[in-house]
Parts: C-alpha cells; sequence; structure tokens
C-alpha cells in the first residue's frame, strides 16, 4: 500500500514548510478544511522530532489566523486518525492532522453557501465536492492569507 498523502497527493497542496505539508482537503464540507501532512514516513505521535513539534505549532498559529481572518469560523477542530491505513493488509499510517474550521452560522464563499449542520458535535464524514473553480479560488485565498500570517 502506498500512503495518499506522500505519494499520490491529496486534495490540492496550498504550501510546504521544512517538515510539513498543507493541502487543501477534496471534501469541502466544511470551508476551508485542510490536512497537514508530515513529509517523511512516520507511524505515530511518539515519533514526531522537537523541530517537527515546533514547526506544526507555528502551522497550527499561522493557518487558524489566516483562516479567522477569511471566512471567521466560530472554532476549529483538529484530529489525527489514521484509521484507514488499517483497512488493508500490510498498514502504512502516515501522520497526518486533519484541520476541520466550524461555523455557527450559515457562510458564503464565491457565491457557494456552506451550512455546518452538526455543528457543536464530531464533524461528520460526509464528502462535499464543490467547482474547480471555487477550489482553486479557496486554494490560493488561504495561501496569500498564510503569507500574510507568517510568524517566522
Amino acid at each position: 500500500m502506498t500512503c495518499e498523502y506522500c505519494e499520490s497527493g491529496y486534495g490540492r497542496l496550498i504550501t510546504e514548510k521544512c517538515h510539513w505539508t498543507i493541502h487543501l482537503a477534496p471534501s469541502q464540507r466544511y470551508l476551508g478544511t485542510c490536512v497537514i501532512v508530515l513529509k517523511r514516513q512516520c507511524n505515530n505521535l511518539s515519533e514526531l522530532r522537537s523541530e517537527e513539534w515546533k514547526e506544526f505549532n507555528v502551522i497550527v498559529q499561522e493557518i487558524e489566523n489566516a483562516l479567522n481572518h477569511l471566512f471567521k469560523p466560530t472554532l476549529f477542530n483538529w484530529s489525527c486518525f489514521k484509521n484507514a491505513a488499517f483497512r488493508v493488509e500490510n498498514p502504512k499510517p502516515q501522520i497526518h492532522w486533519h484541520f476541520i474550521p466550524r461555523y455557527k452560522e450559515l457562510t458564503v464563499f464565491e457565491g457557494v453557501k456552506f451550512e455546518d449542520l452538526d455543528f457543536g458535535y464530531i464533524p461528520q464524514p460526509i464528502n462535499r465536492e464543490i467547482s474547480e473553480d471555487v477550489m482553486e479560488t479557496m486554494k490560493i485565498k488561504i495561501k496569500e492569507q498564510l503569507y500574510d500570517s507568517k510568524i517566522y
């Protein structure tokens, strides 16, 4: 099995750091959902190096600042699941974080309505694809705002 994040790509690459990549997730049920992926093979959080944790901390600050500026979500959910890797024989889990902005109110971006019907509860894994044009615009705006929100 190959790693869906490191070998085949996942969603749209927004930016790359020394140790992590930031991708716009293919499903946009929650406006601005991203995946932050460690660039090296690593199976467990306990195996992360101090410099990787340090950079991840900066990414958290930058991406939360960027999306607060762009979309004004009510809160952010962060999760690190590796369950899908174990659906096959010889799993190779890869450390990655799901970054899910949550919205108490209806939000509109580029004419597309985003309604968080399960606000206040665990995000539901329901796929929502939006047009290529809107995805590309979202990626560009997040990338520009990440640049403006740079901490280092």
